[in-house]
């Protein structure tokens, strides 16, 4: 097991009537951003139940954030934060809202002139970090309970990740009952994001962490074995509950203790975001196959490991990998999640060179955890999932 450090200061309220807990947790605070999507939480109430709930507080609202969060979206967030002297950030939907909390966190006691040079880490971040409040209603990212955002820029074509120890959120609200109005496809597509998250951190260059590797698999059995009847019974408190406390476990920081990480999947899918505008757990599901067939031979051990214990496939090690590929793949398509670039109208080929000449403009190190993914690799990858 290698060296860590583990850390995580997010106070977690699950359950029912939680979000009733949160003026409890507001010491020292005034004046409140209530930061929002499209407008979900209008529809299904949350939005009345927070007013209600922190009436006594001088609560101002900025709606409007991305399912990719945008930079320009968050400047003017950033703008209104400033100007209403915002005392602390309530991030109220899915990841993409708590990622732009985040980055308005990060860049509120900024002072330079350009607050992208923090995310490109060119200018060093402020001492001081705005503190953030989650109420997650869309889980997937799992951005509730970790220190990371990710960021899109439109004009430039990114999609950047960003990391500090400041930006665990303060607490995070999960009422498993919040989630209930989510669609089909926004639900399947988060469930590929909790499943990848974990495969990303499990299906690794093997060192011996058996309770890590347990772990991970228990998150993977559990979102495997509840996310089709999730999607028959999509008012099931109990299955609701059980997902989203999957995908709050996948990426706190636990289970990427003392082992290696890949992540490779998910820098090649911010590429195709950021070209194609593709909704985030639609590009792992488009991506992680072509690197598992690319990366056999380095994972094979990992793969065949997560075949038998999560598929139940057996037989002999290169053939259990390579099945466990496939079976992962047959899982997302189950959930009506693509696995091929076709099926979204795209030419594979023309999407390889697109990633390629985008990872080229920019500062490339070679991805995964054996930094063996270079870009003929990541055109092979994308290729192979044509």
């Amino acid at each position: 097991m290698n060296n860590f450090y583990c850390y995580n200061p997010t106070k977690i309220l699950f359950g029912r009537n939680m979000i009733e807990r949160i003026p409890n947790e507001l010491a020292g605070v005034e004046r409140i951003l209530l930061l929002y999507g499209g407008g979900s939480i209008k529809r299904n109430g949350v939005l009345d139940k927070i007013r209600e709930v922190l009436q006594r507080f001088e609560l101002f609202e900025f709606g409007g954030v991305e399912q990719n969060p945008e930079y320009e979206t968050a400047l003017k967030a950033l703008a209104y934060a400033r100007n209403k002297k915002i005392d602390l950030i309530l991030a109220v939907g899915g990841g993409s809202v708590a990622d732009a909390a985040k980055f308005l966190s990060l860049a509120f006691h900024h002072e330079g002139e350009d607050p992208w040079r923090l995310v490109t880490q060119e200018a060093p971040p402020p001492r001081q970090m705005l503190p953030v409040g989650c109420i997650q209603t869309l889980p997937a990212s799992g951005s509730e309970m970790n220190n990371a955002f990710v960021l899109s820029r439109r004009e430039l074509k990114r999609k950047l990740s960003f990391n500090h120890i400041q930006l665990f959120p303060r607490f995070s609200v999960l009422d498993p009952e919040t989630t209930f109005s989510l669609s089909p496809r926004q639900t399947a597509l988060g469930i590929v994001d909790i499943f990848v998250h974990v495969l990303e951190q499990y299906v690794t260059s093997p060192v011996f962490a058996p309770l890590q590797d347990r772990q991970a698999e228990a998150i993977l059995c559990t979102v495997a074995e509840l996310a089709e009847p999730l999607l028959r019974e999509p008012e099931n408190y109990d299955l609701r509950a059980s997902v989203m406390w999957c995908a709050c476990q996948a990426p706190n920081g636990l289970i990427s203790r003392g082992v290696p990480a890949d992540w490779s999947t998910h820098m090649i899918g911010h590429e195709l975001t950021a070209l194609y505008d593709i909704p985030h757990g639609q590009t792992l599901a488009l991506i992680w196959g072509g690197v598992m067939r690319h990366q056999l031979a380095f994972k094979q051990e990992k793969l065949a490991q997560y075949g038998r214990r999560v598929w139940q496939i057996v037989g002999a090690e290169e053939e259990v990998a390579r099945q466990a590929i496939d079976a992962t793949e047959a899982f997302f398509a189950r959930l009506g999640v693509a696995t091929r670039i076709s099926a979204l109208g795209l030419d594979a080929g023309n999407v390889a060179d697109e990633v390629v000449r985008q990872f080229s403009s920019e500062t490339f190190q070679n991805l995964g955890e054996g930094r063996n993914i270079d870009l003929d690799a990541i055109r092979a990858i994308i290729c192979w999932q044509a």
